[in-house]
């Protein structure tokens, strides 16, 4: 297996990231003006990187955050196993007092460790872990060495959960921001984080 080099990214502002609408799975939402903002100055801070491969989920959010990379041709691949978690009935609703409290609730039993728990209609961290690991083993099983992943943020924090062997009751330790990037070093299943939540490819902006 080769060295591996994973600059891992979430998707940039979307009006559901704004005005406080859940957004899972089943919102596919596109970027705001803010969001290509963020997307455009990721871009000018990592342009030199030569990326062999882009990954993205399925929602046009993640695509469009490293749209600038995929039109430079590098191949890109789309992974629906990548995709938000989905919050079931609270997916595309605004996060009122209710909801709120739902959620709050939710993370709670998840942090102590009922992790197979989940929203009507939605999945639990684990659902998401089984669906993210075939990519994760493509990944890491390709001949690809410099990667691109762009993703979602309760995605990221169960795919790094899985990566560095910790419990998905422990996952919200993951701090996430909109196109904010974690870079990941390593080889086969020993992979490391070096970078956390990084943001200053956006100190530019207002």
């Amino acid at each position: 297996m080769s060295t591996k080099k994973i600059y891992l990214v979430r998707h940039g502002q979307t009006e559901f990231n704004k005005k406080g609408i859940v957004q899972g799975s089943a919102v596919n939402s596109s970027l705001n003006d803010t969001g290509r903002a963020q997307a455009d100055a990721f871009y000018q801070a990592y342009k030199h990187i030569p990326f062999d491969v882009v990954y993205t989920s399925a929602l046009n959010r993640s695509i469009e955050s490293v749209q600038a990379f995929i039109d430079e041709s590098i191949p890109h691949y789309i992974r629906p196993g990548l995709n938000e978690i989905s919050w079931g009935d609270m997916d595309g609703k605004l996060a009122t007092a209710t909801e709120h409290n739902e959620y709050k609730d939710l993370l709670q039993r998840w942090q102590q460790g009922d992790i197979e728990f989940k929203m009507w209609g939605g999945e639990s961290p684990v659902d998401v872990q089984r669906r993210q690991e075939p990519v994760i083993q493509e990944i890491l099983n390709s001949e690809y060495e410099t990667i691109l992943m762009c993703m979602h943020g309760r995605a990221i924090r169960i795919l790094l959960s899985h990566i560095t062997n910790t419990s998905l009751a422990k996952m919200d330790q993951f701090e996430h921001s909109n196109l904010c990037l974690y870079v990941l070093e390593g080889i086969g299943e020993r992979i490391e984080i070096v970078c956390s939540n990084d943001q200053r490819h956006l100190l530019g902006l207002a």
